[in-house]
């Protein structure tokens, strides 16, 4: 990841949490943990590999966590962190955000 050159904290939000997908998925995970294809069937226009990825990403910066389980077949579940669950009002303004471009 780049570094923040300018120091500017939106621009570092931005950064960490920009993108189409992230914000997406952090909102499906403050619901409920989930299982890897329940994510897929809630976001139907995100790919598997794309998914993979984000997933990865926000393990990475410690904003959910990946619990493999140890059944036949593997169950893999993922779930908000500490710090994941901190940017649960972050989705509330960003659910209003949508509602209001929505009827604007």
């Amino acid at each position: 990841m780049k570094d923040n050159i300018s120091g500017c904290s939106v621009e570092e939000a931005m950064t960490v949490l920009g993108g189409r997908w992230r914000m997406l998925i952090i909102s499906f995970l403050i619901e409920r943990p989930m299982r890897f294809n329940e994510l897929r069937r809630a976001i139907p226009n995100i790919s598997q590999r794309m998914l993979t990825l984000e997933l990865r990403f926000l393990e990475e910066e410690g904003f959910i966590n990946r619990e493999v389980f140890a059944e036949v077949p593997v169950k893999v579940e993922y779930s908000l962190t500490e710090d994941g669950k901190k940017l649960n009002s972050l989705v509330d303004v960003l659910k209003e955000v949508g509602s209001w471009l929505k009827i604007r």
